[in-house]
């Protein structure tokens, strides 16, 4: 506050500073270094002299305010960082602390003569001001206004205001004041309600009664009320002091409404106050409170002080006490003397946290309210004629203001608390006296004493947990404990001490850890030596009881600092005093699983040691001790094995076989087989080796009779249904046990039916149907014959083995008829050969007869069925002779739907679709999507229609009129000038025989991809359209042996042209290439046109 106008007399002047040069070599007696190392706990006891802080400043600091006064001062007062001071000349003065440059002069429109100003009183918020005066006449203002006003109906001498701090504090912008007690100097109390608010129809006196007046009549200089609970108010405080009394009102007060007023109206009717009187020769005191949340709108009042002529009462105000009386352990303080002219008696005082501050005549005393000692005293500069007027206080920013009639000063509170702890330290109050510790070495000094003071009284256990936290050396601590023979204290100190100690510490660590393990088992032992003892048999229950909550705590000290035990070392100790339970904790804390299976296992424990194997990760404890528990424990072991599924069969393999010739019941599973089919149907394990041992298992079952598994064929059952339903090798098919390890055990065993399957799985049916009908098992010889499914041969082959040993093995006629219903494959004259020569026929004549009725009704079925297909193929003939007469009428100006030319200029093809092509437009268009083999076939019969035309050209214009051909056309030469068909390349590689030309056909399908390069369009379409009689040396007379053979060549060629010509018209080409083409672009390459790019 008001920095700029506060004079510090302590601060240090400008020729304070200390001249240069160098300074005195200072002494360190007594301020060594730390004995301990910079990490440990204690060394912040142990202060360095480097870090000896300089001497503290004073808490209380008076500073003088520097602001001018046109008068002199009657009264101030400060709440919520507001000041208010009221001059002689009836003028008040506003400052708002926070904007100390700025001043509010307020004018009480009053002569001096007329009114003269008595008091001041300020609500806790800062905003309602009540100005008194000894005519009493009082005037009052609200902060903002330009002027006061006049309560014409306040016509008494106030003394004392009581404010409502939970109205004034949680609401910023109300303007009323809410119910308000003033006390006055006649000795009566008033309740009254004051609102800023302007109306035209009301005063600011909203409220004004007496509720009470005292019995002495005397004034109330003091006026303090409170209602609690601070949220939900139901009781009421209301403290009142005289010059020499104080009274303590406790009650309910009237419900409170929202304008306020009519509170306390009932409340001083119906309570009757509790009085303290302390007789004195002054006219005047001071009562005040203390809250430490001020500034929060529901906080209570902690302390109470009541400021008369026998000295100050003060006490500590209890809102939760089941009594009237609220004020808790009330005293009395007697001024301290003073050599003061003015005498012993304070003019007026203030009151903090920690402090009774007492403004004297010409001096400032500051007193502790915990110790009553003096705790700072300071003269005040006062002037020639300078009279103190009082000492006020800023409730809620914790302010102290002293003010003579001619200046003001403010005294500073710093680090008030900060010797309090040792005042608590000193009285014995050590929670308190740590509450307000601000040092290690601080706190070191309390936790030493408390433990003193502990061990002293006898409490040991709390003397422990104080030795733990403090610097007292451990061999000092453990001595004491060892020579009070408090073991069990000093225990509860040794575990302080290591969680306390730091985890870089293991040496330290182990050793304290170990040291309790040893006290933990002693007094364990100790406990059993008084359970077994007969004197103290009645108290067995409680004994028994502590054992157990001993062994609790032995067991979590295990499992909380196993890092800083010893295995070795713990485990002597454990053994020494024979714990075998903690043994086995320790060692299943600390992992040491194998440890307690072993143990289990020589005591023959078998389902605990499984039990110790499941809780635990380490897969070789299941390998190491399979053996053993897979012998004397089989189910408990397989269900582990089941539970833990990273386990290695193959490592399990030397435990399973323990059980392959061991005693068992035969009504009880073989757990080893259990295990095994686990691991091969739900696992999918492949490996050989496990198929194989499970095979081995099934083989080598004992029979539970002498009977063969011939006649107890359910024997086998378990092994036919792991031969059948054993997974496969995906790849190869084959199982993945070995078929002939698995044979050989089957034969070995006597089992029959396995190796008939084992057989069938190796794909021997021969052998799988031989060794069936040897053992005499029909059944199963029918089963395998029908295995080959894709081979009908073998099937029949396997049917005759069986039918040959029904007829000649059993020589049982009727069952040979009877078998042939079975099969689709054998006939009656099939086995007929098996019967002997002299078997009467009679036995199976109707089965003869049926076979000759069947084979008769199947020749008519046959018949009917050739009937028919004679009948779809004379009626397709005609189809095909009526589609050749169809014809459509063209108009004799059509033109051809590719080249756009008059369709009649020469040879063309209509199509259904009304679509029409030149001849050699539509080769040229058939070409584009025909697929290779048609191409290849059309340059095939081209090849062979070019054999006939080598010597000669086919020209239209012969065509259409005979006499034109050339006379070299009857010679069998060609011109040299005549179009080729082929290119030479192809041309050279044949002559004009059959050999060249089988060549050329050779190259034509070779070159795959240039068929349709070798289609030539306008040629292929003159060999298509030309009658045979032009074709040279075909129909052009001669001889009888060359007519003959030009007709056969004619023949021939006409038969190659009408083959040509379905190739190339069996389709629309135009039609056909809508499908051909969908996964050709629209845009052929060549046919971009760039003419309109830029």
């Amino acid at each position: 506050m008001f920095d700029d106008y506060v004079e510090h007399p302590s601060a240090p002047g400008p020729d304070s500073a200390h001249p240069r040069g160098s300074l005195p070599t200072v002494q360190y007696e007594g301020f060594e270094p730390s004995p301990y190392d910079q990490d440990d706990n204690r060394a912040d006891v142990f202060q360095d002299p480097t870090d000896v802080a300089p001497p503290a400043a004073p808490i209380f600091q008076l500073g003088e305010v520097q602001c001018p006064l046109s008068a002199p001062l009657v009264s101030l007062v400060v709440s919520s960082d507001s000041l208010f001071m009221g001059l002689a000349n009836n003028l008040i003065i506003e400052i708002e602390l926070s904007r100390a440059e700025q001043f509010i002069r307020i004018q009480i429109p009053r002569k001096p003569n007329e009114f003269a100003i008595h008091k001041l009183f300020l609500d806790p918020s800062g905003r309602h001001l009540l100005v008194t005066s000894l005519q009493g006449e009082n005037w009052y203002f609200y902060r903002g206004w330009k002027k006061p006003k006049q309560l014409k109906g306040f016509k008494m001498v106030i003394e004392s205001v009581a404010w409502n701090k939970a109205a004034l504090l949680s609401s910023s912008h109300s303007t009323s004041t809410r119910e308000i007690l003033v006390g006055a100097r006649n000795g009566t109390i008033y309740e009254a309600v004051l609102d800023a608010e302007e109306d035209f129809f009301k005063s600011q006196e909203r409220y004004l009664q007496p509720v009470y007046t005292l019995p002495e009549r005397h004034p109330v200089t003091g006026l303090k009320y409170d209602m609690f609970p601070p949220v939900d108010p139901k009781w009421a405080l209301v403290l009142a002091t005289t010059p020499t009394r104080i009274y303590e009102f406790v009650g309910k007060p009237a419900r409170r409404s929202e304008e306020g007023g009519r509170v306390f109206t009932a409340f001083f009717g119906e309570t009757a106050p509790k009085i303290v009187e302390l007789p004195g020769n002054v006219d005047y005191s001071e009562l005040h409170v203390y809250s430490p949340n001020a500034d929060q709108a529901y906080s209570l009042p902690k302390i109470v002080a009541w400021m008369n002529a026998a000295g100050i009462y003060h006490g500590n105000l209890d809102f939760e006490s089941k009594t009237d009386e609220l004020i808790d352990s009330a005293e009395l303080l007697p001024y301290p003397p003073v050599s003061s002219q003015s005498g012993n008696i304070p003019v007026s005082m203030a009151l903090t946290e920690f402090h009774f501050l007492l403004l004297y005549r010409d001096r400032v005393l500051g007193i502790s309210n915990l110790n009553e000692q003096l705790a700072y005293e300071e003269l005040l500069p006062l002037k020639p004629n300078e009279q103190v007027r009082g000492l006020t206080s800023d409730p809620v920013r914790k302010t102290y203001w002293v003010y003579t009639d001619q200046a003001i000063w403010e005294i500073g509170v710093s680090n008030e608390h900060r010797d309090v702890w040792k005042i608590f330290l000193e009285q014995g109050k050590y929670d308190a006296a740590l509450h307000y510790a601000n040092s290690a070495s601080q706190r070191d000094q309390i936790m030493s004493a408390q433990a003193k003071a502990f061990f002293n009284e006898g409490r040991y256990f709390q003397a422990a947990q104080c030795y733990a936290q403090c610097s007292v050396p451990f061999e000092e601590v453990t001595l004491k404990f060892l020579d009070a023979g408090e073991r069990d204290a000093l225990r509860s100190y040794l575990i302080s001490r290591l969680e306390r100690t730091r985890k870089t510490d293991l040496s330290q660590r182990m050793m304290l850890a170990t040291w309790l393990v040893e006290f933990y088992l002693s007094k364990c032992n100790e406990l059993d030596d008084l359970v077994a003892s007969e004197s103290v048999s009645q108290d067995v229950d409680n004994l028994l009881a502590e054992r157990a909550i001993l062994e609790d705590d032995l067991r979590h000290f295990f499992e909380t600092y196993k890092a800083n035990l010893d295995p070795r070392t713990v485990y002597e100790l454990i053994q020494g005093h024979g714990r075998t339970d903690m043994y086995l904790h320790y060692a299943m804390v600390i992992g040491d699983y194998e440890r307690v299976v072993e143990h289990w296992v020589m005591e023959e424990e078998w389902t605990k040691a499984i039990d110790v194997i499941n809780r635990q990760s380490n897969l070789e404890l299941y390998y190491r001790f399979a053996p053993v528990l897979m012998r004397q424990a089989p189910k408990e072991t397989v269900d582990s094995w089941l539970r833990q599924r990273a386990l290695d069969p193959l490592r399990l393999v030397p435990a399973l076989l323990r059980l392959q010739h061991a005693p068992r019941d035969p009504l009880s599973p073989n757990h080893a087989v259990r295990y095994l089919n686990h691991v091969i149907f739900e696992q999918g394990n492949t490996s050989p080796t496990i198929h194989n041992l499970m095979i081995t298992f099934y083989a080598s079952t004992p029979q539970t009779t002498s009977t063969s598994s011939q006649n107890h064929p359910e024997d086998d059952g378990p092994l036919l249904r792991f031969l059948s339903t054993a997974p496969s090798d995906p790849l190869t098919g084959k199982p993945y046990y070995d078929l002939d390890y698995a044979l050989r055990l089957c034969k070995q065993g006597g089992r029959t039916q396995p190796c008939v399957h084992i057989y069938s799985k190796m794909g021997l049916w021969e052998n799988s149907v031989d060794l069936a009908l040897e053992k005499g098992d029909l059944e199963l010889a029918k089963i395998n014959a029908d295995m080959p499914e894709d081979d009908d041969q073998l099937r029949k082959k396997l049917w005759l083995k069986i039918a040959k040993y029904v007829v000649q093995d059993k020589q049982d006629i009727k069952m040979a008829m009877r078998f042939l219903e079975n099969t689709d494959l054998l006939k009656i004259e099939d086995i007929l050969p098996f019967f002997p020569d002299f078997v009467v026929i009679d036995d199976f004549k109707e089965e003869i007869c049926t076979a000759l009725e069947g084979y008769s009704a199947h020749i008519d079925a046959l018949k009917a069925e050739m009937d028919e297909a004679t009948k779809n193929a004379e009626a397709i003939k005609q189809d095909i002779a009526a589609l050749q007469k169809r014809f459509i009428t063209l108009d004799a100006h059509e033109r051809c739907s590719a080249c756009a030319l008059p369709l009649m200029a020469r040879q063309f093809y209509v199509f259904p679709c009304h679509h029409t092509f030149h001849a050699d437009c539509l080769i040229g268009l058939t070409k584009e999507f025909l697929p290779a083999h048609a191409l290849r076939r059309i340059l095939a019969l081209q090849t062979e229609l070019m054999k006939t035309s080598q010597t000669t050209g086919i020209d239209r214009a012969a065509i259409t009129n005979p006499s034109l051909i050339p006379a070299a056309a009857h010679t069998g030469r060609q011109p040299s000038t005549q179009r080729t068909l082929l290119s030479a390349n192809f041309g050279s590689q044949g002559g004009p025989g059959r050999g060249g030309a089988n060549a050329f056909g050779r190259s034509v399908l070779s070159a795959g991809d240039r068929l349709r390069d070798l289609i030539i369009p306008d040629a292929l379409a003159n060999l298509v359209t030309a009658p045979a009689g032009w074709i040279p040396g075909i129909g052009l007379g001669g001889g009888g042996a060359k007519r003959d053979a030009g007709e056969k060549d004619a023949e021939k060629a006409e038969r190659m042209r009408k083959e040509l010509e379905d190739v190339l018209a069996a389709n629309c080409p135009m039609c056909e290439s809508v499908i051909a083409g969908l996964d050709k672009p629209f845009v052929q390459p060549g046919e971009v046109d760039a003419s309109w790019d830029l």
